[in-house]
């Protein structure tokens, strides 16, 4: 029964960060970068990592990706998405099993931001085959801190409360 309870919570996080995908497309950014959102649905992989682990972290942004590229048809999009989806999961996951004494999940949270608008800008790169690109990163990169640090702010208060809402579920 547990197993079934995890799929299905999990089931949850992956329509909820759908939902926050959708929602943040429509909502505007105070500065004009193109490109840049407030990364909302990442508050979702970084509250799964939390809770269930690297595996699951993967599973919730990969399904993510991809449901969210069924939904807009947009193949380019989606390669996009996946990239910068699977880079801040890992750099994620490997900041809060290694740097968690250091980084607080704000912290955490900025790398992963940090680590998707890098992928995203590389494989723009190889897409477009120029790497005159990369001379937009420091502007996403500082977009990603105030991002970063908001999703981090969100995803503390978000598990502290599923801990202990769910405290059979989660263990």
């Amino acid at each position: 029964m547990k197993r079934l309870n995890k799929i299905i919570f999990l089931s949850v996080l992956v329509s909820v960060g759908l939902g926050l995908s959708v929602i943040e497309s429509s909502i505007p950014l105070p500065v004009t970068i193109p490109g840049a959102k407030l990364g909302l649905s990442n508050m979702v992989v970084l509250v799964t990592l939390v809770l269930f682990g690297f595996k699951e972290g993967l599973i919730v942004s990969g399904l993510k990706s991809i449901v969210l590229m069924l939904i807009t048809g947009s193949l380019s999009s989606f390669i996009y998405s996946f990239s910068g989806a699977l880079l801040s999961c890992i750099v994620m996951a490997l900041s809060y099993k290694f740097l968690s004494k250091i980084f607080s999940l704000i912290g955490i949270s900025i790398l992963g931001a940090l680590a998707h608008n890098f992928a995203q800008v590389s494989v723009a790169s190889l897409m477009i085959k120029n790497l005159r690109i990369f001379t937009y990163l420091p502007f996403l990169m500082l977009t990603s801190l105030f991002t970063g640090y908001f999703v981090g702010l969100s995803s503390i208060y978000i598990i502290k409360n599923l801990k202990k809402s769910f405290k059979i579920l989660i263990q």
